[in-house]
């Protein structure tokens, strides 16, 4: 009896429909992050259990080291510049377009004002090594308000809704950390917060 040949049929499947789908979500996800400006040097924040969210706009963030340095700076270029304009208008400082680009650019604020044109002449691979070795002054100008308390102001002024939040280190010295505070304090910028990572062990026990 002969074998009765069952015809194949090469099964197609159309793949058109998926490949929108994933265009879709790859178009979805572009749009809707948001990308982190990398901050100028390296700050291991302390744990804590607190689950209270940073808000994501009109934020000046300020930047402690280990070391003591203070850096600041906000995501929105437009208040960036305004700082910077009123800064350098207050010092004395000219700028020119390069400089000011390069300003732009860069993630936080961190060379003192006599130092800041001089910082920005930099190749932007060099400024990255030179910030690591600068930060804001404490140090009152002739009894009157330091540059960081000068800087805050400025951000104030760009944004009068801006809102402070602290990242130290968790090496930061006490005396530092109350220092930067007192300054922010005597300038009647009592409400701010401070950036933690969350300690999900303690959190869970």
């Amino acid at each position: 009896m002969a074998k009765i040949k069952i015809q194949k049929k090469d099964i197609w499947i159309d793949m058109t429909p998926m490949s929108d789908v994933m265009t879709l979500l790859l178009c979805f996800f572009m749009l809707t992050s948001t990308f982190l400006t990398p901050e100028p040097v390296s700050v291991t924040a302390p744990n804590s259990v607190s689950e209270v969210k940073i808000p994501e706009q009109d934020v000046l963030n300020i930047l402690v080291t280990p070391e003591g340095r203070i850096y600041c700076g906000t995501e929105n270029k437009n208040n960036m510049q305004a700082m910077m304009e009123t800064m350098t208008d207050k010092f004395g400082v000219q700028l020119n377009a390069t400089q000011v680009k390069h300003f732009r650019e860069d993630a936080m604020v961190g060379a003192p004002m006599a130092q800041l044109a001089n910082y920005l002449n930099l190749d932007p691979e060099k400024m990255g090594e030179a910030i690591q070795k600068l930060g804001l002054p404490l140090d009152s100008i002739n009894g009157g308000k330091s540059e960081f308390q000068e800087w805050v102001s400025a951000a104030r002024e760009a944004n009068p809704d801006i809102k402070l939040a602290i990242k130290c280190d968790s090496k930061t010295s006490y005396g530092t950390i109350k220092k930067l505070m007192s300054e922010l304090q005597d300038m009647n910028e009592n409400r701010f917060q401070l950036i933690t990572n969350l300690d999900v062990k303690r959190l869970n026990d």
